[in-house]
Formats: C-alpha cells, structure tokens, sequence
C-alpha cells in the first residue's frame, strides 16, 4: 500500500530542495507537471510506502 503528497514549487531550486527533503522522508518522485492557470508552478507528486 502507498500513501500520496501533492507539493509545489515556485522555482528549480525550490524543488530541488524539496525533492532532497522528501527523499530523507522515504518520499519518492513519480510525477511532475508545470501548473500555469493562475501562477506558474512545478507540481511535484510524491509516493511511499505504508
């Protein structure tokens, strides 16, 4: 079984931060998409498992 989180990031290296921050949680990347509706955004989807 897995549990999901949804973040996002303003810039590269906010995400790279974030990525590195949630890998040392067990975290690991399994999508990402730029969100450019209102603002523009780096949408990071993070799986691990339960």
């Amino acid at each position: 079984m897995f549990e999901y989180k949804v973040v996002e990031a303003k810039n590269h290296k906010d995400a790279e931060d974030l990525m590195n921050k949630y890998a040392r949680d067990g975290w690991r990347v399994i999508s990402n998409t730029y969100w450019n509706k209102f603002k523009t955004v780096l949408i990071i989807t993070f799986e691990r498992s339960i």
